[in-house]
Formats: C-alpha cells, sequence, structure tokens
C-alpha cells in the first residue's frame, strides 16, 4: 500500500507534525488526569483511599496491556484505520468514566481507556514513517514534546477544571477533544498500511519479542529508556512528598502548577532531534545520559533551595527528551517495516523502567527521605551512562568483524546496518 504524500520532498508538512503532536498528547494525558483528584473521586462514590488509588493502578496495567497487544497491529494492519479507530474507543471509554455511577465502572472504564489510548504509540511512527529521512529527528522530537507536555500538563488541567465543575468534568472534556482528534486524524492522516508480510496475529506478536534477539541496538536502547525513564519518575514522584513538608509547605494546587516547570525542559526537545538530524544522535545521546545524572546534584541541594530544585528539574526533563529523542531515532531506523512492533518493544520497556521507579520510589522515601530518593535517582541515571559506553564499546567491536547474515524476523525485512 502506497502512502499518501503530505508535505513537500516527501516529508510531513508543519500543519500533519502539529496535528500528530496535539494527538500524542491528548492520548497520553488521559492517563494522569485521575492523579490530583483521587479524594475528590473517592469521596463522591463512596471509595477508599486504597480503592481510590486502583484507579492509577488499572491505567498504567491497561497502558501496559495495549503496548503489548495493540501497537504491534500497526505492522499488520491499515494505519491511519486503526490510529482513528483506537482514538474513537478512547473517547467512548471516556464517557464510561464520565458517567461512573461506582468505582468498579469507573475502573473499568479508566482500564479501557488506557488499553485504547495506546493509540498515540501508533501515531509517533506513523509521523516518522512520514517524515523525510533528513528531518527525522525533528519530527520525534516535536511529537515527543507533544506527548511530555500531555504528561506534565495533564494534573494541572484536570485540577483547573475540577475548579469549575467537579472531578467528571476533565473526563468529558477529554472525550470531545479525543473525538475531534479522531476526526482531524481521519480527514488529514494519509492511508499508511503494512501486511505484516503475510504473518497471523500471534505470530506478530511472537515477532516483536523476536526483535530483541536480533537487534542488539535494541536491546542496549530499551534498556537506556527504561532507566531514563525511571529516573525521570523517581523525581515526579517524590515532588510532592518534599512539596508538602517544610520549608515548602507547598498546597496540592500549587505542586500541581510545578508540572509547568517540567514542561519548559520539555520544549527543548527539537534542539535535541535537529542536532540528530545533522549525525549528532551518539553525541546527544551521551551528553544526555551525562547530565541526566548530573541533575540530581542539582535536585539534592534542592531539599531547602527552590532555585536549585527549579535547576535540577529542568536540567533533569531536558537531559530526559534527549535521551529518548536521540534513542527513538536509532530505533526506529533499524527496520522500517517493523516499525510498529519495534515501537511496541521499546515502549513496553519504557514504561515498565517507570513503572519500577515509581514503586521504588515510595519504599525509599519511608526509609531514606529525600536524600534516599535522589541516591535512587542519581544510581538509575548512572545505568543509563553505563549501558551507552557498553553500547558504544561493542559497536565498534561488532565493526571491525567480518559482516554476518543474521535471522530475518518474520515480516521484518533487514535493511542496512543501522549502528546508530
Amino acid at each position: 500500500m502506497t502512502t499518501t504524500t503530505p508535505g513537500p520532498d516527501g516529508g510531513l508538512s508543519r500543519g500533519l507534525l502539529l496535528l500528530t503532536s496535539v494527538a500524542t498528547g491528548l492520548a497520553v494525558a488521559g492517563n494522569y488526569f485521575a492523579q490530583p483528584l483521587l479524594d475528590l473521586i473517592g469521596r463522591e462514590l463512596g471509595l477508599g483511599s486504597t480503592s481510590a488509588a486502583m484507579v492509577v493502578t488499572v491505567a498504567q496495567g491497561g497502558y501496559a496491556l495495549g503496548l503489548i497487544l495493540l501497537v504491534p497491529l500497526g505492522d499488520l494492519v491499515e494505519r491511519r484505520r486503526l490510529a482513528v479507530s483506537l482514538y474513537a474507543a478512547t473517547a467512548v471509554f471516556l464517557l464510561v468514566s464520565a458517567t461512573a455511577a461506582n468505582g468498579t465502572v469507573l475502573l473499568v472504564g479508566t482500564a479501557l481507556t488506557a488499553l485504547a489510548s495506546v493509540g498515540a504509540q501508533v501515531v509517533v511512527p506513523f509521523a516518522v514513517s512520514l517524515a523525510a529521512p533528513a528531518e527525522r529527528g525533528k519530527v520525534v522530537g516535536t511529537v515527543m514534546t507533544g506527548l511530555l507536555l500531555g504528561l506534565l500538563l495533564a494534573r494541572t488541567a484536570s485540577g483547573a477544571l475540577s475548579e469549575v465543575g467537579g472531578w467528571r468534568t476533565v473526563y468529558w472534556v477529554n472525550a470531545v477533544l479525543m473525538a475531534l482528534t479522531a476526526v482531524a486524524l481521519r480527514r488529514f492522516l494519509p492511508r499508511l498500511g503494512g501486511d505484516g508480510g503475510g504473518l497471523t496475529y500471534l505470530g506478530l506478536l511472537r515477532s516483536t519479542v523476536v526483535l530483541f534477539r536480533y537487534e542488539p541496538l535494541l536491546r542496549w536502547r530499551a534498556g537506556i529508556g527504561a532507566l531514563s525513564l525511571a529516573s525521570f519518575s523517581v523525581l515526579w514522584t517524590a515532588l510532592t512528598f518534599l512539596l508538602v513538608r517544610p520549608p515548602y509547605d507547598w498546597s496540592a494546587s500549587a505542586i500541581g502548577l510545578f508540572g509547568l516547570v517540567g514542561a519548559a525542559g520539555a520544549l527543548t526537545a527539537t534542539v535535541a532531534g535537529r542536532l540528530a538530524d545533522r549525525g549528532y544522535v551518539q553525541i546527544v545521546t551521551g551528553a544526555g545520559t551525562l547530565l541526566l545524572l548530573a541533575s540530581w546534584a542539582a535536585v539534592a541541594a534542592g531539599a531547602r533551595s527552590l532555585a536549585w530544585l527549579l535547576v535540577g528539574v529542568i536540567v533533569l526533563d531536558l537531559a530526559h527528551q534527549a535521551v529518548l529523542n536521540s534513542t527513538q531515532n536509532v530505533i526506529y531506523a533499524l527496520r522500517p517495516e517493523a516499525r510498529n512492533r519495534i515501537n511496541s518493544a521499546f515502549t513496553t520497556s519504557f514504561f515498565v523502567g517507570g513503572a519500577a521507579g515509581s514503586a521504588l520510589t515510595s519504599v525509599v522515601w519511608a526509609a531514606g527521605g529525600w536524600s534516599g530518593v535522589c541516591v535512587l535517582g542519581a544510581a538509575f541515571s548512572a545505568g543509563t551512562v553505563v549501558l551507552w559506553v557498553l553500547e558504544r564499546l561493542t559497536a565498534g567491536r561488532a565493526a571491525v568483524k567480518a559482516p554476518r547474515t543474521e535471522p530475518a524476523v518474520p515480516g521484518a525485512h533487514r535493511p542496512p546496518s543501522v549502528s546508530g
């Protein structure tokens, strides 16, 4: 199936790039709206604190299942239809949550919404496929900026909307926005499909796992991405614990606004993308991992200094985005015919790292406070440096060896070797 060219020279038009960026941000945001509203939801639906917290857990589980079970379908079916279907389904499931009369219905709506919201991870490789090779880094940076802004600003938006019309308002508003996005994607995205090389659905899922075996760069980059998101999650999970206590004593609404600080770092993603397009992708990764580690010194000093805390948060977010952007540039160049499966494999590892970081933060905070949290975050960051160095060393050794034929992954024809 051929692709309709949406922009000049086979590239991605500015309008379509903006649409895909906004679409990814809106889809991801839906999984974070409930976090600052758990108390309101619990009181209205008669849920205890543990039951209310299950809303967040169910959202994470549903998203993980979607990454594994739905994202690879982009290599098997027509991608525009898949993306539009997932966005439309997300809108419907948000309405289930908006009208929930009890906790059970809310949990079901949350799980289904999270499952379908992986449409964002179909749109990301879609945009990469439409981009001209020379501007792939810029496209990845712009789209992922939208995704990260959606993640960071979701809490701020939900808090503001709940003040207007209660906790259900954010679900109603997001449902309308997702429905409009589905219409826009149907109208403006070109048809783009992969036949999956004749694979069955089970064969498709199996080949996703097999990619880890035959793509060493995917293995290294999945590890780097997982540790980077773990470090990122440690910070944003622990910030609330720090800011509600002296010397800060901030209110919940003020803490929610702190997401705007992280957004400042996210807006630099296109710079990393442009550097990658100029052939500096490995320099971007290396610098990003080192900055990620260095940022924790400023974050640690932020225990009693707002200025240092602001510096640390901005640098950490900037570094995380640089690592993620450069990593995606590397893995998306591996096997274009299997781009959705590669994205599924990578993002599953990526979010597992984030979940592990969040889970460990609560334990470490209880035992070691802010100092312990900073050691944990720095340890994850140091891991990204180590993996990047090992990747470069193994890539150098592989380059001096005689070429060898690698077994083909079903439905994914091997392109020329990619060193990243």
